[in-house]
């Protein structure tokens, strides 16, 4: 049986936690001994103990850059290794990642993976930055023996890595059968009647949630209902507030995307970056329509004739198969 340590930054639920979530819990039982090591607590770490994955907190582990922090949580990421001995360290998350590929390396572990779930390099950052992330994502997949791009866009900055080319492979997120709730709760927050332009995801500036702000106060009969919960919610507030746009733009909270889905005629997604959205496959799957940024690999599932690809089982089969 291999042993398979899961290393993650944050453990809120974000497409990042619910592909190491799928892949914990999917995994045969009979075949893999599963661990979870993650920063900060939320709601994936409650979802794994729930569902019996052990899981190891690594409280120093966090998403700032801090020198105390990041030295402090490589030595407990090589010590956990040291002590539980897996055979596959499965690295999700940049900062994660960096750290988590520099103390297995050190640690001697045989197999290291590496998830890219969107290049961070290519956010809009100071040319000093973006510079310096590119490096260590990098060193991360340099120390790594295999590379996972979860669309082909993030796989070709990846192939034009120097020494990288040979362990990269795209494999794509991947959705179970999708049981649609509803969607009375956000129906019921608008007029009858109304068309809803409706999107989810964490509130942040890479979601992009501002852009269906600005273009609701250009367009007076637009209604907008945004999902999730995140580090921008008092600053889109404030907006809809400024804007006079509480009738017609709504913050509804994290729900679950099947609960939301039948409360929306349409569903955006306005990101700036992506890696492979989940939501925006089972946005498809629910039969929305969609109007999106061409990010990442959103062209790839808006474009996809065949939908098996973005399938759990095929995403679960084929990681299985590089451990």
């Amino acid at each position: 049986m291999k042993k398979i340590l899961y290393i993650i930054t944050k453990s809120n639920w974000g497409g990042a936690q619910r592909y190491v979530y799928d892949l914990a819990t999917h995994l045969p039982h009979d075949q893999f001994e599963v661990v979870v090591a993650f920063g900060q607590p939320g709601l994936l770490a409650r979802r794994l103990q729930e569902a019996g994955i052990a899981t190891r907190p690594i409280a120093s582990l966090q998403r700032d850059v801090s020198l105390w922090a990041d030295i402090k949580s490589f030595f407990e990421l090589y010590w956990l290794m040291l002590d539980s001995g897996p055979d596959v360290v499965h690295l999700n998350s940049s900062k994660a990642g960096g750290m988590g590929a520099a103390a297995a390396w050190l640690a001697g572990i045989q197999r290291i993976v590496f998830t890219v779930h969107g290049w961070p390099f290519l956010e809009a950052r100071a040319g000093i930055t973006r510079a310096f992330i590119w490096l260590a994502s990098w060193l991360t997949a340099l120390l790594s023996h295999k590379v996972i791009c979860i669309s082909d866009f993030d796989a070709q900055q990846a192939r034009a890595m120097p020494f990288v080319a040979r362990k990269v492979v795209r494999l794509y997120n991947g959705i179970g059968p999708l049981a649609l709730g509803s969607g009375d709760s956000i129906r019921s927050a608008f007029p009858a009647g109304a068309k809803i332009m409706g999107t989810i995801g964490e509130l942040n500036k890479n979601k992009n949630q501002q852009a269906l702000i600005e273009q609701a106060r250009k367009n007076p009969q637009m209604h907008v209902a945004i999902v999730g919960e995140g580090e921008l919610r008092h600053e889109l507030e404030s907006k809809i507030k400024e804007y006079k746009l509480e009738e017609r733009v709504r913050l509804f909270g994290f729900m679950p995307a099947a609960e939301a889905f039948r409360g929306f005629d349409v569903f955006a997604l306005p990101s700036l970056k992506e890696g492979l959205p989940y939501v925006l496959l089972e946005a498809r799957a629910a039969g929305l329509p969609i109007e999106a940024s061409r990010v990442g690999g959103v062209g790839e599932i808006l474009d996809a004739q065949d939908m098996s690809e973005f399938s759990l089982d095929a995403m679960v089969q084929r990681t299985a198969a590089l451990y």
